[in-house]
């Protein structure tokens, strides 16, 4: 089944470090999933190469857990995120 899912919601983004903070309000992460990035003026897809919960590394993440992610391209507090599915 090929579209997308929507699993989060940014909440912060850190520009220095291109990092975006994510809450997981509906669904799961790993490490290898593909997510698309949307909001207003944001819409990006890239692969999750790795993730972290307070600073340390993670292979995944469950719904209610904030993560962060390094992101290729500018996200904004409020776009939404969305795992592509295969």
């Amino acid at each position: 089944m090929d579209g997308e899912v929507k699993i989060g919601t940014i909440t912060h983004y850190f520009s220095k470090v291109q990092v975006a903070a994510i809450e997981l309000t509906d669904g799961d992460l790993a490490v290898g999933d593909t997510v698309r990035i949307k909001g207003h003026t944001s819409d990006f897809t890239q692969r999750i190469d790795s993730m972290q919960i307070d600073r340390v590394d993670v292979p995944s993440a469950q719904k209610g857990q904030a993560v962060g992610i390094r992101v290729a391209e500018h996200a904004r507090v409020g776009d939404e995120v969305f795992k592509v599915l295969s």
